[in-house]
């Protein structure tokens, strides 16, 4: 049986890569949508478009098209806009810094939900995010919800960033995550939070593949 499996939780608990995996073991379609949200910021930020502008941002919204490719080779999905990879674009510090705004307009909310909803139809997809839960699927028979100390957290975007070659200090990252917990909380359209039916997952002491393990014996218990 195919299921919908909601991934939501803080910016640097490794969602993507608990998703990524679970859609590997359960050959799902793994959908992230934080890099889509990402995607957006960076064109909005490119053509110096004010995404409090109704007009200039309904304008901009029509020429947006995002998809995910697989590389086999490199065993890594990239996020394409407008048919141009944007993988290292996106995770630079200047989309990180202005993401959270730019998620909180609802234009944009309503923009991206719709596209994710459409592609969710068919279930056997993993998505993760800040609101898959409870506004994207809020009927999806799986919804995890990841924690972890922000200690760990700065961690590991610390290490995603250098593998990308990109180089910023520790507090620029600790500061940058403090701001993204606070818009993401506090914003009217769609706060994060957990679903009143996610069960929580705080992973700071779990090794990547402990994770995995506790996410599949969770779809495997839904399907005896």
């Amino acid at each position: 049986m195919n299921i919908i499996i909601a991934i939501d939780g803080y910016a640097g608990c490794g969602k993507s890569t608990l998703a990524k995996q679970l859609a590997e073991e359960l050959h799902y379609l793994f959908l992230d949508t934080g890099a889509m949200y990402r995607a957006v910021t960076l064109f909005l930020l490119e053509n110096d478009i004010d995404w409090n502008k109704g007009e200039d941002l309904n304008s901009a919204l029509d020429k947006i098209h995002i998809t995910f490719y697989f590389d086999e080779q490199e065993y890594k999905y990239y996020t394409l806009l407008n048919g141009k990879n944007v993988e290292e674009e996106i995770r630079g510090i200047a989309v990180s810094n202005k993401v959270s705004e730019v998620a909180a307009v609802s234009a944009i909310r309503k923009f991206l939900v719709k596209q994710q909803q459409e592609i969710g139809k068919q279930k056997g997809i993993v998505m993760d995010g800040r609101d898959i839960g409870t506004v994207v699927f809020p009927n999806a028979e799986l919804k995890i919800f990841v924690t972890a100390k922000m200690e760990v957290r700065v961690q590991r975007r610390l290490l995603e960033l250098q593998s990308n070659g990109i180089m910023v200090s520790e507090e620029d990252i600790q500061n940058n995550l403090l701001k993204r917990d606070r818009d993401e909380t506090t914003r009217l359209d769609s706060p994060l939070r957990k679903a009143d039916d996610a069960i929580e997952l705080d992973n700071s002491e779990l090794t990547m593949e402990q994770q995995l393990q506790w996410a599949l014996s969770l779809v495997a218990n839904l399907n005896n």
